[in-house]
C-alpha cells in the first residue's frame, strides 16, 4: 500500500490521543475511567504503555529499513494484544454492575486495528525492482 506508513502514523497518534479520552463510565462510582485513571488505580495505567508503544510504532514506521518493518510487525501485534486485554479488563462486569463503554475505548480499539493492518502492508521498495511503467505502444 502506497500510504500505509502514513496511515499507520496517524493511527498511532490517534491511539495516544485515545488514552486521554474517557473509556468507561461506572455508574456505581459515578466516575469515568481513562487510560491514565482508574479508581484506586485498580486497573493500572495502560495509557502509559500505549503511548510508549505508539511512539515506538511511529519511529519504526518512519525508518525505511527491513528490520524496522519486522520489529514494527511484532510491536503492532503486541499493541493489538494489549488493547484486547485492556478492553476486556475495563469493560468487564463486576458484582452485577456493567460499565458503560464510552468513545475512547472504541477509538483505542479502532486505532489498534488500523495499526495491525498497516504493519501487515508496509510500503517497502525492494532492491533491484524497477517501477512498472505503462506504455501506449
Amino acid at each position: 500500500m502506497k500510504y500505509s506508513q502514513w496511515i499507520g502514523v496517524a493511527a498511532a497518534l490517534l491511539l495516544a490521543a485515545s488514552c486521554f479520552m474517557p473509556w468507561t463510565w461506572y455508574p456505581d462510582l459515578g466516575k469515568s475511567f481513562t487510560g491514565f485513571y482508574s479508581e484506586g488505580n485498580e486497573y493500572g495505567r495502560p495509557g502509559k504503555l500505549m503511548v510508549f508503544l505508539a511512539a515506538l510504532l511511529i519511529a519504526l514506521y518512519l525508518t525505511p529499513r527491513v528490520w524496522a518493518k519486522r520489529w514494527n510487525l511484532f510491536n503492532g501485534c503486541f499493541t493489538m494484544a494489549y488493547a484486547i486485554k485492556t478492553f476486556i479488563l475495563f469493560t468487564g462486569c463486576y458484582g452485577g454492575v456493567c460499565p458503560e463503554k464510552l468513545t475512547g475505548i472504541w477509538v483505542m480499539m479502532g486505532a489498534c486495528l488500523v495499526i495491525m493492518l498497516t504493519v501487515l502492508l508496509p510500503d517497502m521498495p525492494l532492491k533491484g525492482s524497477e517501477p512498472k511503467h505503462q506504455s501506449n505502444r
